[in-house]
């Protein structure tokens, strides 16, 4: 391939792992549309997720070698699978559904960005990657920044349960990212498969939970279009164009491109649902996306600025 079409391939890669990471952050819009009109969180989190499932599941069935894998999976990989479906779709994301029924959704994408500082400690204790002096500073900006935009403290007791969930949702998010590298790593598993398999297990396990404990309540039709929508564009949909991309992009790039979700959720919510933000929680978000950034991109850097910045790697 000439350089000219590799150029061009690039470019293209990244405007579509730009426009899926437009699709995610409209997801948050669609949700607190479809929470204002009383869906239970749970039940239409467990929905969306199931629906999404059943849109991958033929891309699974229907290929050989994608059963052949299936069938071959070790019950250690099963259990994985499994535990992976019910901390990133039972707990983070259901989580994020009921934090997103009561905080503004600048708030909990702000919360949910802390994921890469939670590995980070989770890092320091269990010796799982190095933790370098930079990265330090990338989690004290992050922390800096959400003490600028929370402070002065002022808390209702339904932003209380909110917040609580947002713990729930980045400690679960953290523990499954940790998870899902380890399983990824094998490089044995097809990412549909790890998705489609552990979007099944979680989606349902969270349908369910959300059936016997808040019921289904009365869907209309625009709100059976807003879970379709979710479901099938900014899941099913938005998850083959991102793999898509990263066969082309590097994982600097792909954490760049995802980073922009935080700036593009706050100005999505203040456009369509009125949720304005002042210039001290500008600020506080930018804090904490340059923070999370920095704590992300460490781990790219070439291997002797490692050995340079890392802490205690020469004692």
């Amino acid at each position: 391939m000439s350089p000219a079409q590799n150029n061009k391939q690039h470019l293209l890669a990244i405007s579509q792992a730009l426009f899926v990471t437009f699709l995610w952050s409209t997801s948050w819009i669609l949700i607190k549309m479809g929470l204002k009109a009383d869906l239970p969180p749970v039940t239409f989190a467990g929905l969306r997720y199931t629906l999404a499932f059943l849109c991958l599941l033929p891309f699974v069935i229907g290929n050989k070698e994608h059963r052949q894998i299936v069938a071959r999976l070790p019950r250690v990989e099963w259990i994985e699978l499994i535990v992976l479906g019910v901390l990133y779709y039972t707990l983070a994301q259901g989580a994020q559904f009921v934090g997103l029924a009561k905080l503004p959704a600048s708030t909990l994408t702000l919360l949910l960005n802390f994921s890469p500082v939670f590995i980070a400690f989770y890092s320091v204790f269990t010796k799982y990657e190095q933790t370098s002096l930079l990265q330090w500073g990338g989690i004290l900006i992050s922390l800096i920044g959400a003490f600028v935009y929370f402070l002065p403290l002022h808390l209702e007791n339904s932003q209380i349960v909110g917040l609580i969930a947002a713990f729930i949702g980045v400690t679960s998010n953290s523990a499954a990212s940790i998870l899902g590298r380890k399983v990824n790593s094998h490089g044995r598993i097809n990412p549909v498969i790890v998705t489609t398999i552990s979007m099944g297990v979680g989606g349902i396990l969270m349908l369910v939970l959300g059936i016997v404990v808040q019921g289904v309540g009365t869907i209309t039709p625009q709100q059976w279009g807003i879970i379709g929508w979710l479901a099938v564009v900014n899941t099913a949909l938005a998850f083959t164009l991102w793999n898509k991309s990263l066969q082309t992009l590097t994982a600097v790039e792909s954490s760049i491109i995802n980073s922009t979700m935080l700036p593009q959720i706050t100005l999505l919510a203040w456009l369509f649902l009125g949720e304005a933000i002042d210039t001290k929680e500008v600020l506080g978000l930018a804090l904490v996306l340059g923070g999370t950034l920095t704590v992300q991109l460490w781990r790219y850097l070439p291997i002797s600025k490692k050995q340079t910045l890392a802490i205690g790697e020469n004692k």
